[in-house]
């Protein structure tokens, strides 16, 4: 009798455990397709939008700048081109719905890769507990832009390294495609390219000494393969150098707020998951090889310096360490759980709910981007004025895109490059006067479109030679008076 009720009890843990990750994913996403307005949070969303517009009507990807008029025919490519067409392709069938149902489904189905990821190696418990605090850690970073589609890539593209190197054997090609996708996808890619040399060096180091050069050749062969597969984009290898363009924007990088350091003037989850590491680690004990230290110490370098590096601490920590930890903390790995045709009718019966859930939702619930950010008022009275040569605030530069307005600038900070953005940022906040002027004099300006609290506004309304003729809580619009008295 005893056997058969542990049998009972041990058939209905494997199902909850190889259903979890459907339970977590789909729980998840309604929680994000509810609360869908805060993934538009972000002026991006516009331009990236239009960019996608642009490509399906020209059946090509961009080469050069068509938008502003700064820098209208500077070379450019995006390497968000696949994500940026399925922005626009969403949002034209569903509206502001499409971007927020696309994303909501991106974070869902990253959550249960994770999800079942964990499970080999940690109980149903342990495993929710680690998708909450994941999903805690990611929420200021959950926008409607390409790094959320490109998310469940990057850690199903991890979890596949791991279970490799685990498992003391060499990666599947069958990753490759997962590589070659997220390059078209999001410049991220650049990061799962980096991250083969660590977790290969793991992978060698805890196989038998008999074994390693072997197993170091295989997965040297697997980085190549893999650094040939992300070329497989319409750039070719311009992917990979478009994307390291991003680091090389130096001093503007302190200037943009999701690639700031962490700050710990405040308390909060990141600090308190690192105050956790520290606190189990010297009370368990656990020893982790030294490729593994400089991996996990790699990740949370990356958390520090740029805030936006916190979710792939929050996703790729727990899969670098389950292993071992799990192993000293003697919780046996588990097998993972095969879906039976019963649980195969509940994923099916599953995916119908959702699909149900997400047409009522989308039905009832209207979605909007950030009205502080789409200054619709302010720009009809620049078009009444028939202004030309705007200079704008750095955030109103995507909704002027998508308006059909060349902006001065907007959130590709790659494109104008680390002087002229800082110039700009220099002259908006006045932090040098005399750049704003410059500005207004070298390109011709002739209207202005600032948030009233940016400094350079209360400049201008003490110069007889522009004037206000518009103004709202989010925007303030001036233009050149015909007369130019100053």
């Amino acid at each position: 009798m005893a056997s058969i009720t542990a049998t009972k009890e041990r058939k209905a843990l494997g199902a909850a455990t190889a259903l979890l990750p459907l339970w977590v994913g789909a729980g998840i996403y309604f929680f994000v397709l509810a609360t869908g307005n805060d993934l538009l949070r972000d002026s991006d969303i516009f331009w990236q939008i239009e960019v996608g517009r642009w490509i399906v009507e020209h059946r090509a990807v961009p080469h050069v700048d068509v938008y502003s008029f700064t820098m209208k025919g500077a070379p450019w490519i995006s390497s968000s081109w696949l994500a940026q067409v399925l922005h626009a392709l969403s949002c034209s069938k569903l509206g502001w719905a499409g971007p927020v149902v696309l994303s909501s489904a991106a974070i869902g189905i990253a959550f249960a890769i994770f999800v079942s990821a964990l499970t080999k190696y940690v109980d149903t418990a342990r495993a929710t507990i680690l998708a909450m605090v994941a999903f805690g850690l990611s929420m200021p970073h959950l926008l409607a832009r390409p790094h959320l589609l490109a998310l469940p890539l990057m850690v199903g593209w991890f979890a596949g390294l791991m279970s490799a190197a685990d498992g003391k054997r060499a990666p599947s090609f069958w990753l490759l495609p997962l590589i070659a996708l997220w390059a078209n996808i999001h410049g991220g890619f650049v990061l799962g390219l980096a991250l083969i040399a660590p977790v290969a060096l793991a992978a060698a180091w805890e196989a038998d000494a008999r074994i390693r050069i072997s197993l170091a050749l295989r997965w040297a062969a697997f980085a190549v393969a893999a650094l040939l597969a992300s070329f497989c984009t319409p750039y070719g290898w311009n992917s990979l150098l478009a994307a390291r363009s991003i680091l090389d924007l130096g001093e503007v990088l302190t200037i943009l707020s999701e690639w700031q350091p962490a700050n710990f003037s405040r308390f909060g989850l990141f600090e308190a998951c690192l105050l956790g590491i520290f606190f189990v680690a010297l009370w368990r004990r656990i020893v982790l090889t030294p490729p593994r230290i400089l991996l996990l110490l790699g990740l949370i370098y990356l958390a520090l310096t740029h805030v936006r590096s916190i979710e792939a601490f929050a996703f790729l920590v727990p899969l670098a360490i389950a292993n071992p930890v799990a192993r000293q903390l003697s919780q046996s790995t588990q097998k993972p759980s095969s879906l039976s045709p019963r649980h195969l009718s509940v994923v099916a019966a599953a995916l119908v709910v959702m699909v149900a859930g997400t047409a009522m939702l989308v039905t009832h619930r209207s979605y909007a981007v950030i009205s502080s950010q789409a200054p619709a008022k302010a720009l009809a009275a620049l078009k009444e004025r028939k202004a030309v040569r705007i200079l704008n605030g750095y955030e109103f530069g995507g909704y002027m895109i998508a308006q059909g307005v060349e902006p001065f600038i907007d959130g590709r900070a790659e494109l104008y490059g680390e002087k002229f953005v800082m110039d700009h940022h220099r002259a908006a906040s006045l932090q040098d006067p005399d750049a704003l002027f410059r500005i207004l004099s070298d390109y011709r300006i002739d209207a202005v479109l600032f948030n009233p609290t940016t400094p350079a506004v209360q400049l201008l309304d003490g110069l007889n030679c522009w004037q206000k003729i518009y103004a709202d809580d989010s925007s303030a619009v001036y233009v050149k008076n015909a007369s130019g008295a100053k």
